[in-house]
């Protein structure tokens, strides 16, 4: 129970917004070898979803559980001045650097080859975790109806964006949180990317395809190379060319980016 209060279930997370609730656990004294494990999976407890958002903040970003807000700054209008400006706030450091990497090492790993493949994108690097959740209805877990969720960061390796996504009791659809919630999350971060300008990232793993999937491939560099040259190297892609000559000078995508097989590469000649 330590760690789970220590990263702040239980308890509010003090957010700037008026309602929020303290989220169910067990009480120390009711909490039994069964209990203990069924909280481990998540059953028999319940949290808010501002909790769960905090919570693996503080696991990915080097292990300090921060109070959130949603107000940045009140700036008085004529003058320009800040009347009242939000700074993150540590209340305490739940696990060591060391171990919020390997967590964040975890859960790149399970976009990239387990349940949140749906929120993978080509030549950056996210982290993330699906979830299918049962519910409850007059103190029993019911059958067939779930939150499917998926919580999802990038960069992996020094995070910028965090996405949470729950939907409720979706309809005609298999019941995973990686088959709903994740591609969903996977669009809102391609928008934060263009919005916040967030740049692509090297070293991350690679995908692993299943034969359903538009497999991605590295764009090798042919740059310098003759036509002829450069269509060998480029034989898993479509290949345009433009200009007179038979020498590369510029391709388009770039070199030793992820593209789709699908993707038609353009040459340059001169």
């Amino acid at each position: 129970m330590g760690y789970i209060r220590g990263f702040g279930f239980g308890t509010k997370t003090g957010i700037d917004l008026n309602g929020e609730g303290n989220g169910i656990l067990f009480k120390n004294e009711n909490m039994g070898p069964v209990e203990l494990a069924t909280t481990a999976f998540g059953q028999g407890i319940s949290v808010t979803p501002i909790q769960q958002i905090t919570a693996i903040s503080a696991a990915i970003n080097g292990g300090n559980l921060n109070t959130p807000y949603v107000v940045s700054a009140i700036i008085d209008d004529s003058s320009k001045s800040i009347i009242y400006e939000n700074k993150p706030k540590t209340k305490r450091r739940v696990i060591s650097k060391e171990t919020s990497a390997t967590v964040r090492f975890v859960l790149e790993s399970v976009v990239a080859n387990g349940t949140g493949k749906n929120a993978y994108i080509e030549n950056y690097r996210v982290g993330g975790k699906t979830g299918t959740a049962q519910k409850v209805s007059n103190g029993k877990y019911m059958v067939g109806n779930y939150i499917l969720s998926f919580i999802g960061f990038l960069p992996a390796d020094d995070p910028e964006v965090i996405v949470y996504v729950a939907v409720n009791n979706p309809k005609g659809v298999t019941q995973y949180g990686g088959t709903v919630s994740a591609p969903i999350a996977r669009n809102i971060m391609l928008s934060a990317i263009e919005t916040l300008g967030i740049k692509e990232k090297e070293g991350g793993m690679l995908k692993e395809y299943s034969y359903l999937d538009v497999k991605y491939l590295q764009v090798p560099d042919v740059v310098g190379m003759s036509k002829e040259e450069a269509t060998k190297a480029l034989k898993d892609f479509k290949v345009k060319y433009t200009g007179d000559g038979n020498k590369v000078a510029y391709m388009s995508p770039f070199a030793n980016t992820f593209q789709s097989v699908e993707t038609t590469i353009t040459l340059l000649l001169n």
